[in-house]
């Protein structure tokens, strides 16, 4: 008899075992390729120490054991996310030092900090710090079905600290190209670009990785839709990359994918190779800004450009499209 219950116990197990469900990428099988050049500002989570200066020829950081990335989330107990939220709470304080509680490798921390007044009465406190970064680069695809957007196809970092920022939120905007610093050997280029932060085109929730991920805000472009390229439909051979070198105007150039690198690497997939002379003479290869510029084939998007060879301008890195769809769901 226990037999029998035991078998069918195992029965139910496996039956069970089998009839979860799998789950499924809510990721569109043809998305819009974008190619747009774009404006990004994120707002760190809280405030980020991007450096410090002494004071009376001490260090208030040093003495009270901050560093640079550490992030300020709480002043004497109050949450701050902004630099103006910050400095309130040090205004209002009837102390020569206030409480700071902060995060360092995801771990919560606290510290009192000493604070000076200057010849003007204004506080001293002997840290740098930041609450959001600006910059550029190209919209790389829209989902028509959750509007869901990508771009980049890498993480911003702060650059004093090197670290990706841990962002609360974002945006991204209209911009457009108004002139080129063509890259040589050893020294990227970049596009030099006008912002107008009032033309919002999406809200922005992620930076990780494999790129800016949010909510397409604007009303779904009039552009073809491609169908996604999985990684094994992905070879070496001719291909265009779509970007932005003057103005606003989106245009094609060919490429060569010449290696298939680590699939299993985050942002660096494919290697290519320019072989447009306009875009050479124009840009001399890939310049910053164009991270994020869709990679295409036929009808096929297969992912984006996210980093330059230095050395070799001529010669970028792409992501796959599919890498970037799946950590946006996540």
């Amino acid at each position: 008899m226990f037999f029998k219950k035991f078998k069918k116990l195992i029965c139910l197990l496996l039956l069970s075992y089998f009839i979860i469900p799998q789950n499924i990428l809510a990721y569109s099988s043809k998305i819009i390729a974008g190619g747009e050049n774009i404006g990004i500002k994120l707002n760190s989570k809280g405030i980020l120490i991007v450096g410090t200066y002494e004071i009376n020829n001490e260090s208030p950081a040093k003495k009270a054991g901050l560093k640079n990335g550490d992030i300020i989330t709480k002043i004497n107990n109050t949450e701050v996310s902004t630099i103006e939220e910050m400095a309130t709470q040090i205004n209002e304080t009837s102390s020569e030092e206030i409480n700071i509680e902060y995060e360092r490798n995801k771990k919560t921390k606290a510290t009192k900090l000493k604070l000076y007044k200057d010849e003007s009465n204004i506080y001293k406190t002997g840290l740098f710090v930041k609450d959001s970064i600006t910059g550029i680069g190209t919209l790389t695809y829209i989902d028509p079905e959750t509007k869901k957007f990508g771009a980049l196809g890498h993480e911003i970092q702060e650059q004093s600290t090197e670290k990706i920022l841990d962002i609360k939120d974002g945006k991204i905007f209209e911009s457009k190209v108004t002139g080129i610093i063509p890259s040589n050997n050893g020294n990227p280029g970049e596009k030099k670009v006008e912002y107008n932060d009032t033309k919002i085109k999406g809200i922005a929730e992620e930076n990780t990785t494999q790129g800016i991920f949010g909510e397409y805000t604007e009303n779904l472009p009039n552009k073809k839709e491609y169908n996604v390229a999985k990684p094994s439909e992905i070879t070496t051979g001719p291909a265009k990359i779509m970007t932005v070198l003057n103005n606003n105007e989106i245009k094609e150039y060919d490429i060569e994918i010449i290696q298939i690198t680590n699939t299993k690497q985050k942002n660096k997939n494919f290697i290519f190779e320019i072989n447009d002379d306009e875009l050479i003479s124009k840009a001399g290869g890939i310049i910053q800004g164009m991270s994020g510029s869709p990679i295409i084939r036929d009808n096929y998007i297969l992912g984006a450009v996210t980093h330059v060879v230095v050395n070799d301008p001529h010669k970028g890195y792409g992501i796959f499209i599919t890498n970037m769809l799946e950590e946006a769901e996540n």
